[in-house]
């Protein structure tokens, strides 16, 4: 997550673009995080050249071509780190006639990143202005490969349009989080079908090159994880764009980020095909019955496309394919007919594994929506036992609109460097959630309802209309004021404004 000086040399790079005649948000996006590849590609190219110049081996992944083009010309003018050095006009010249097309062909011929790239052009208008957008880009710290999502979620903030239409980034923690908690492997082929940026498939990769270092010097494995594991699918241009450029620059060569518009598209090619889906798809509301996918509507009958993606999501998961997707609150406890006919299917058709309810605050500034993370299993012959449920109630940064982190960075996310102590745990609750969901077949079975999280029998949950939410199973042990710290009177002070506002919501549900 930025940080406020990097917020405020994002918004001087954004007013860059303004008073040099770019206004359109989307194109300012496209052009920045289409020069932040640029200069991470450089960044990477320098590794691999130090890496071989300490082993003494040929370089592994050569980036930039060696020596010259036909004309002459050599491709170490290509790179970040040679053309920032140029005078305006000549700096322009070449991220124009060179660097750009050198992009579109970057991934070959034949593939997603050529597809999405063929249209790539620099549309900065001046050399001037080109001078001045790479000066200031060369002053924000690369060394998070994720900083590019990082900006795009601050512009998103900046022209107020997340709460229009729903494409926030999920923070990186909680991404992190969901990741540890489905232990993706070699094997598996991941999908996230509203991939945006690929907070998702980026996360997944980081997890597996760290914890199966083995898997990539199988040829046959290799090839797997680099053209066959990762799907994403968006019906955003410059959103597919983005993420591939996100995906190459953890190391995936060509992932398979599609074009498609996940609810309106038959799926019968798709169906089956994953072994983990992992998203927080955008939920606007309902759509128009004539658009919903008819595979999806002999699902579940609904245009609410919170219902339609979890639909989406048992259908692209093959039997034995696990999901930790997030969803808002009112699929936990919605009422109408196709609230209560998915959340059966899950119980009682497949297996539902856990809920994790998430703070209010997670989603600010960018949304204010209650949010939980549903993890679940396709069997297709039911299976569900006892329900884990987790009460998340701080995920180590503030829960207001500043967002600031509560604890050092080696002490943030769900596998700090740093143990935790007790106090530092009630700021961050991500390693305890991680801990319990290892142990939910172990001890967890014995915690009692008043715990942080606690397990509910299957039996239970479908005697109460299959509600998912958390409040409905949970009790609370109530003493005197007297007796009681100031901290454990304000845990339940927000713990009872979260049933009023969850029983709003239910109520609005039914009347809706």
């Amino acid at each position: 997550m930025l940080t406020g000086e990097l917020r405020a040399q994002v918004d001087r790079l954004w007013d860059a673009f303004w008073s040099g005649g770019i206004a359109n948000p989307l194109e300012v996006m496209e052009q920045v995080t289409s020069l932040l590849f640029i200069r991470r590609l450089d960044q990477l190219h320098t590794l691999e050249e130090r890496k071989a110049s300490r082993t003494g081996r040929p370089m592994a992944r050569r980036i930039f071509p060696d020596g010259t083009d036909g004309q002459g010309r050599a491709f170490e003018d290509l790179r970040w780190s040679r053309f920032r050095h140029f005078e305006a006009k000549a700096m322009f010249a070449v991220v124009a006639d060179r660097v750009f097309p050198f992009l579109r062909g970057l991934g070959g011929t034949d593939t997603a990143f050529a597809r999405h790239m063929k249209d790539a052009r620099l549309t900065i208008p001046t050399p001037a202005l080109l001078a001045r957008v790479v000066e200031m880009m060369e002053a924000l710290p690369l060394d998070d490969a994720d900083l590019m999502g990082d900006i795009y979620e601050h512009m998103l903030g900046r022209i107020a349009s997340a709460g229009q239409n729903g494409q926030f980034r999920t923070p990186r923690h909680i991404i992190a989080l969901m990741v540890e908690m489905t232990r993706p492997t070699p094997r598996d082929v991941i999908v996230d079908p509203a991939s945006g940026t690929c907070g998702f498939l980026t996360a997944a990769a980081a997890h597996l090159f760290r914890h199966h270092p083995e898997a990539l010097l199988d040829a046959a494995t290799r090839r797997h994880i680099h053209h066959d594991m990762f799907h994403g699918y968006d019906f955003d241009r410059t959103m597919l764009r983005i993420g591939t450029m996100n995906m190459m620059t953890h190391g995936i060569e060509d992932p398979s980020v599609d074009y498609r518009d996940s609810l309106a598209e038959d799926h019968a090619r798709d169906v089956g095909r994953y072994s983990l889906v992992l998203a927080n798809p955008p939920f606007a509301g309902s759509l128009d019955a004539g658009a919903v996918a008819k595979d999806l509507a002999a699902v579940v009958k609904t245009r609410k496309t919170e219902l339609l993606f979890i639909a989406l999501f048992l259908r692209l998961l093959k039997p034995g394919g696990r999901a930790a997707v997030v969803v808002p609150d009112g699929v936990l406890f919605g009422a109408s007919r196709a609230h209560r006919e998915i959340r059966r299917l899950l119980v009682e058709e497949h297996r539902l594994d856990g809920v994790v309810s998430l703070p209010a605050g997670v989603f600010r500034p960018y949304a204010g929506v209650s949010c939980a993370i549903l993890l679940f299993t396709r069997t297709d012959s039911g299976g569900t036992g006892d329900v884990w449920f987790h009460d998340m109630a701080a995920d180590g940064w503030s829960l207001d609109d500043k967002r600031q982190p509560l604890l050092p960075e080696a002490k943030l996310g769900p596998v700090p460097a740093v143990p935790l102590t007790a106090e530092e745990h009630a700021r961050n609750n991500l390693p305890d959630v991680l801990a319990r969901w290892n142990d939910r077949a172990g001890g967890e079975r014995a915690r009692p309802r008043t715990a942080q999280s606690f397990c509910v029998p299957k039996a239970e949950i479908a005697a109460a209309g299959w509600d998912l939410s958390l409040n409905r199973y949970k009790k609370v042990v109530r003493a005197t004021a007297a007796h009681r710290a100031p901290g454990d009177i304000l845990a339940d002070l927000r713990r009872l404004e979260g049933e009023i506002a969850a029983g709003m919501r239910k109520l609005e549900g039914m009347l809706g």
